[in-house]
């Protein structure tokens, strides 16, 4: 079979890595995909969301498959204008996909449905926003309403920040039309673990359960950024944790989106925090995460393109979905400057240098003239696989220690929280 990837990072360079794997795909589109991605699929000049382009490729190629990656193309309709065309894509539709759209109405399902999450409030106007800090006070988390590259979140543990923030969202713009609305929340306390999960109808499948790293620094420090790090399986999310996320927060949202004509199918990413009053949602996301589903990926066992069609075809209940023993570890090496202002076209070298153990995942990178270079601010995501998370965590860092750019930073501790639970 033929299948289109859309996107261009280290999610869609796992993906398309995984479906490689399938017996049962022939040839690999990518797009826009990127240099590490055209080593094992074709890339195609199509930017992720102009969905009528990518309509128009998948006519021409007679795709077979579409599986999209990123969040703008889902909450622009992908799904709904390929599945009105005859077209298989893997995926949920424009309303499904508005749980992650929209931050202010995932808390109002949420509060409707009884979905356990952090208090809120929901401003349009800045100075409504403000005087909500001034009235409330911190800590709490200030955050753009609408898609940001997981950039647009402000943790402010005092109200000058808090204030601040609200400035930066919606009166200096810095997340654009994200920042037509703000969310201002509860400040949660707890230890943070990322549950995603396939859907389809009642059917609920996890994936084995990760943790993310959002600050660009170690031990949670300096401000939020699309993700620096990712470790699964993660020892904080015991199966008695399991269930009860299935039972408080997956089933009842699952239902609860159904109930609302939002029908969903695909994978339901669930960012939760565990309090010492139980799991709390802090956000949903419509797709696989970012750097998450690198360390996920690798350790599933069952053919993705068999879970994705048993979904597209309403079989996920009777699909068996298996896992490898052992942990996988990614770290992200960042261009410098980022999450802020960074530079463009530095050679990456000592890629052939890598441990077979580690898989290199391309996110921002480009090919010129021959050689492998910098083109965005998360530019690899260096993976280890190991027998059990201390060895994958030697693992990819020995992968990091073989590449050089200039630049280059990335976090030390990335799966340290781990080391205490094992």
């Amino acid at each position: 079979m033929k299948v289109l990837v859309v996107g261009g990072g280290g999610r869609e360079h796992a993906i398309v890595w995984k479906l490689k794997q399938s017996p049962r795909v022939a040839q690999i589109y990518c797009a826009p995909g990127n240099a590490g991605i055209g080593q094992m699929a074709e890339c195609v000049n199509i930017q992720a969301g102009d969905v009528y382009g990518l309509l128009n490729f998948a006519r021409e190629k007679s795709i077979d498959l579409t599986v999209v990656g990123p969040e703008i193309p889902l909450t622009n309709g992908i799904v709904d204008i390929f599945e009105k065309e005859g077209l298989k894509i893997f995926g949920p539709s424009r309303a499904a996909a508005e749980i992650e759209g929209s931050k202010a109405l995932a808390k109002e399902i949420m509060a409707k449905y009884h979905i356990p999450t952090a208090r809120y409030a929901t401003f349009d106007h800045a100075e409504e926003a403000r005087a909500y800090v001034q009235k409330h006070g911190a800590p709490c988390v200030v955050k753009a309403d609408g898609l940001a590259a997981g950039k647009g979140v402000i943790v402010a543990m005092d109200d000058e920040t808090a204030l601040a923030a609200v400035d930066i969202i919606m009166a200096q713009r810095a997340f654009g039309q994200a920042g037509d609305r703000v969310v201002i929340e509860e400040f949660l306390q707890g230890e943070e673990v990322s549950v995603l999960a396939f859907i389809e109808g009642d059917t609920i499948i996890p994936l084995v359960a990760s943790q993310d790293h959002k600050r660009v620094g170690d031990n949670d420090t300096g401000p939020n950024t699309g993700g620096m790090g990712a470790y699964a399986p993660a020892p904080l999310y015991t199966p008695e944790l399991a269930e009860r996320v299935e039972r408080e927060i997956l089933r009842p949202t699952v239902q609860a989106l159904a109930a609302e004509g939002r029908t969903y199918r695909g994978v339901l990413y669930a960012g939760l925090m565990v309090t010492a009053d139980g799991p709390k949602v802090l956000e949903f996301n419509a797709r696989f995460g970012d750097p998450e589903t690198q360390p996920v990926l690798s350790l599933l066992e069952t053919d993705l393109v068999d879970i994705m069609e048993s979904i597209l075809e309403g079989k996920l209940a009777q699909q068996p979905v298996a896992w490898k023993d052992g942990a996988a570890v990614c770290v992200v090496m960042a261009a410098g400057g980022y999450p802020g202002k960074y530079g463009k076209g530095q050679e990456i070298t000592g890629l052939a240098e890598v441990p077979p153990e580690v898989q290199v995942f391309h996110a921002g990178t480009a090919l010129r003239g021959g050689r492998i270079v910098c083109d965005g601010g998360r530019v690899l995501g260096v993976t280890g696989v190991g027998r059990n998370i201390p060895e994958a965590i030697d693992r990819a860092y020995q992968g990091v220690r073989s590449i050089v750019f200039e630049g280059a930073h990335y976090r030390t501790d990335i799966g340290r929280k781990a080391l205490s639970k094992i």
